[in-house]
């Protein structure tokens, strides 16, 4: 039984995202993401301009006279939102932790696809697979995606995006726009995104708090890392420290942007200090760029 309290949430987070939706998204996540291909439509008698190659001989040798064949864009697309709920996604200094974010940026995303009637899935990891929803149509469906997003506890701590990709391509057998949400603390993941990235168009949502690349000057602190539990002394007061803790975040980040570069995977980088439609709406106008161009 899901308590008054979760389903106030749940609606809360449906009324933003819903509005943002609406007054920011409206038209941008059609546009970029087209159908996967042509679906035959009807026979028609040819006309002046028409292709050669479209011809339907055998309704042509019936009728005596030249018809082609119609095909128009197949619309419909599968959305699979793949977020990562470890343990280090919970970490949060400013209003909201990566996984609060995490679970309205998934919302966005899932009532932007069920707006333009295309299915939407869920798959939240650790180091394990943790849950899979099935691609499927409808509110009621968005609204279980943003409540698993939202409260589901999971039993990992650690981050396997590895796992997860693997899990993902034995799954969904189609070509899927996959969007994976993580602040991927993680290694040796590059071959299976390269997997699939070939059979679907992966996008890499990156989420960052600013205490992660800047740490302040607070005294000696003892740091837990989430994930594996180790415990470690950091003199903060130290600015060879500090400055040290910056240059290794920062080339931690360019090496991860490189990557998904080489991988021509897109990738949306996100910092939870700052609103997250814009660094959304950014990605969208650059796509729809894009696919002009082609």
């Amino acid at each position: 039984m899901i308590s008054k309290e979760i389903i106030k949430k749940i609606r809360r987070i449906q009324i933003i995202t819903s509005r943002m939706v609406t007054d920011v998204f409206c038209g941008q996540y059609q546009s970029v993401f087209k159908g996967q291909g042509m679906e035959f439509d009807e026979v028609r008698q040819y006309q002046s301009g028409d292709e050669i190659r479209s011809i339907d001989w055998n309704v042509t040798a019936r009728m005596g006279h030249p018809f082609v064949k119609k095909f128009v864009e197949e619309r419909e697309l599968t959305v699979m939102v793949l977020l990562d709920i470890s343990k280090s996604s919970c970490f949060g200094t400013v209003n909201k932790s990566k996984n609060e974010i995490a679970a309205e940026i998934c919302s966005v995303l899932a009532l932007s696809a069920i707006k333009n009637n295309d299915k939407v899935g869920f798959l939240a990891f650790t180091d394990r697979v943790e849950k899979f929803i099935p691609p499927r149509k409808g509110l009621p469906h968005v609204l279980r995606v943003i409540r698993e997003a939202l409260y589901f506890k999971p039993q990992g701590r650690g981050t396997n995006i590895s796992g997860a990709l693997e899990y993902l391509n034995k799954v969904i057998n189609h070509r899927t726009v996959v969007f994976i949400i993580s602040d991927f603390y993680d290694t040796g993941f590059e071959k299976p995104l390269k997997i699939a990235n070939k059979r679907h168009d992966c996008i890499a949502i990156t989420l960052t708090d600013p205490k992660e690349i800047n740490i302040p000057n607070i005294g000696i602190v003892q740091f837990k890392d989430p994930e594996t539990q180790r415990t470690f002394l950091v003199d903060t007061s130290n600015f060879k420290v500090r400055k040290e803790f910056r240059i290794n975040a920062l080339k931690k980040n360019n090496e991860r942007k490189k990557m998904f570069y080489s991988l021509n995977v897109d990738n949306i980088d996100i910092m939870t200090d700052t609103p997250y439609h814009k660094s959304l709406f950014k990605f969208f106008k650059m796509r729809e760029k894009r696919a002009v161009k082609r």
